[in-house]
């Protein structure tokens, strides 16, 4: 029998998870994933115990399952690896490696604070006003060119616009949700981006998601991936991340956040997850965070159950309320994330 981690009833499609791990350490019975309905999921690990290499099995999981279109944003650019060739079933995927958004994916109050701009401020006034009334970067600019304002409150505007312009993230033709909502998994890939550019990205598609499931122009239900979630709950992108976890279950919106600083990511984030998948963690400011929301049928804490090999987790399941040990299976792609080795270096010449 395999037991499905989010949900307590038969039938829909699921994804191989990994097995039970029995206490002397060998392998036990399978467990998967529920695919059907929308979750709110939190991976966390510490470095090299396998947080992002899980984050790539649901990924793989996702992409072959019907009826869900997935997103993965890949800050660190490992997870372009999900389109090579695959072991057993195909995983179909495609790899987006210089993604952009609509500037009208921003709210003006998120337009100033990527741009370092208090609202109150004369130079982010004249930026929030000229955000609410323009819908490409070009309208944005003619705005703030024609506002009746001081000559050098308007240059402090455009210049801070013209630093956005530079990232070049921002276009009228960004992704759309029908650019996201076909089979296979989509991966983003912002490893080139600084932070301000790579959380606008996320926002963006995180935004456009959400309301294209409310306004009910896709069919397939979203997932949206993030590594490294902690970078994007820090930016302008936790805005939409937020409304997924609040309300994303109504429109069938589902967020898998990975991050090995569960600490570093807001209360809200592992409060609102249904399933936590939890790799070994030590620092004690991590482990509090877990600690904080560990339910009340979790009768052991995290630190007394957390796993000490790579691979290993503990799952925490609200749905049917249990706890389970186990080990996440093998990727059937390359994983892209391990750390080079300076004894990988072979060559004798320099």
């Amino acid at each position: 029998m395999t037991f499905v981690i989010g949900r307590d009833r038969e039938d829909g499609p699921t994804g191989t998870l990994g097995t039970y791990r029995a206490r002397d350490g060998s392998e036990g019975a399978p467990l998967s994933l529920d695919l059907d309905g929308p979750h709110a999921a939190l991976i966390v690990g510490k470095r090299g115990y396998g947080k992002s290499y899980t984050l790539g099995v649901v990924a793989e999981e996702l992409a072959r399952a019907p009826g869900v279109a997935p997103t993965i944003v890949d800050p660190m650019g490992v997870f372009a690896t999900l389109a090579k060739s695959a072991d057993g079933k195909p995983v179909p995927a495609t790899v987006l490696d210089s993604p952009t958004v609509s500037p009208s994916a921003l709210d003006p109050r998120s337009w100033c604070a990527l741009l370092g701009l208090s609202p109150e401020s004369a130079a982010g006034a004249l930026l929030w006003q000229a955000t609410a009334d323009a819908s490409t970067l070009e309208g944005i600019r003619e705005r703030l060119e024609a506002a009746d304002a001081p000559a050098t409150d308007r240059r402090a505007a455009r210049n801070h616009l013209d630093l956005a312009a530079s990232w070049g993230v921002f276009d009228p033709a960004g992704l759309t949700a029908t650019d996201l909502a076909g089979p296979g998994v989509t991966v983003v890939d912002v490893s080139g981006l600084a932070d301000a550019p790579m959380n606008a990205v996320a926002r963006g598609i995180g935004e456009t998601l959400y309301r294209a499931r409310i306004d009910g122009t896709i069919g397939r239900l979203p997932w949206l991936l993030l590594d490294e979630a902690h970078t994007f709950f820090d930016g302008v992108a936790q805005p939409a991340l937020r409304t997924i976890l609040t309300r994303g279950r109504a429109p069938g919106v589902s967020l898998v956040a990975a991050t090995q600083r569960p600490s570093a990511v807001p209360d809200v984030a592992v409060s609102q997850s249904d399933v936590v998948i939890s790799h070994r963690l030590t620092a004690r400011a991590d482990l509090e965070a877990l600690e904080r929301a560990r339910p009340s049928y979790m009768n052991a804490s995290l630190a007394e159950r957390t796993p000490t090999e790579p691979g290993d987790v503990v799952i925490v399941d609200d749905a049917t309320e249990t706890v389970h040990a186990a080990t996440v299976r093998r990727r059937d792609t390359p994983h892209g994330g391990s750390s080079p080795r300076a004894s990988d270096w072979t060559s004798q010449d320099g």
